[in-house]
């Protein structure tokens, strides 16, 4: 079973490298990044803090945008160019397909984030920034958000289009970002219908500010990628709830796509 996963991960990994749309974000977030040394020139003292921000912040959103659009085309393509027609008669069951494009998409992620995680620590060194423990922290649960939302999109992709499947994702995303701001006004509706339904919505949708938690409080204390922020037993948690997640989206995905009728 671990041979025919990875077989079909780095399958999809070398599909993944030949989209253009890849390459096209990565330039824009590559872009960014080195932009943020002008608007760090432009700051009075503050030239490394605003390139880390902006960095990190590029990251993220890239990082993203790469996963929704990359990632709603992994099962959809397949079944467009009618090529799981060829791959499912084989000895391969539905999940381990489901799971080998996971596992390809989170190793082309893995690769893009690495990429511009370099820039960044290029950029930071130019201006002699120190580069400490706290943004390798930053970085990794910046890829553990974008595992999560690969999940997702595949979840989406096992049943609706690539256009449905974008927008249902990003939409996911957003809502997963604000989650905290979005709980305490779920708090201020009105007791009823409408209450418990939104609180369990919330409950469904990730809470992606775990993995960007900078300027909000943690442990009682204000954190941010600048200043304080927080240990590595937090990002230790933080995977395990991404891993977690990614596990019963992926096993929704799979279920999904098991009833599929191809014929």
């Amino acid at each position: 079973m671990i041979g025919r996963i990875v077989a079909l991960a780095l399958n999809t990994f070398r599909e993944a490298v030949r989209n253009r749309v890849l390459y096209i974000l990565l330039v824009f977030a590559v872009l960014l990044i080195l932009s943020s040394l002008l608007f760090g020139q432009l700051s009075v003292h503050e030239e490394v803090r605003v390139t880390r921000d902006l960095g990190l912040g590029g990251i993220s959103i890239f990082g993203v945008l790469i996963a929704v659009f990359v990632g709603v085309n992994l099962v959809y393509k397949e079944l467009d160019k009618k090529t799981v027609f060829s791959i499912l008669p084989k000895p391969i069951r539905r999940f381990e397909f489901v799971l080998g494009k996971f596992v390809g998409m989170a190793i082309t992620l893995a690769v893009q984030v690495a990429i511009m995680a370099l820039v960044l620590v290029v950029a930071l060194t130019l201006q002699g920034g120190e580069l400490g423990p706290m943004i390798f922290r930053a970085i990794v649960l910046t890829y553990l958000e974008v595992v999560v939302v690969t999940s997702i999109a595949i979840l989406f992709s096992s049943f609706s289009s690539p256009v449905l499947s974008g927008v249902f994702t990003l939409l996911v995303f957003v809502i997963g970002r604000f989650a905290p701001e979005l709980r305490e006004l779920v708090l201020k509706l009105p007791e009823g219908a409408g209450q418990v339904v939104a609180g369990a919505a919330l409950r469904i949708v990730p809470d992606l500010h775990v993995f960007y938690v900078s300027g909000s409080m943690v442990d009682g204390r204000y954190v941010s990628v600048h200043g304080d922020f927080i240990a590595w037993g937090y990002v230790g948690i933080a995977a395990l709830y991404a891993l977690g997640y990614a596990a019963c989206t992926l096993t929704l995905s799979s279920i999904l796509f098991s009833r599929r009728d191809f014929v």
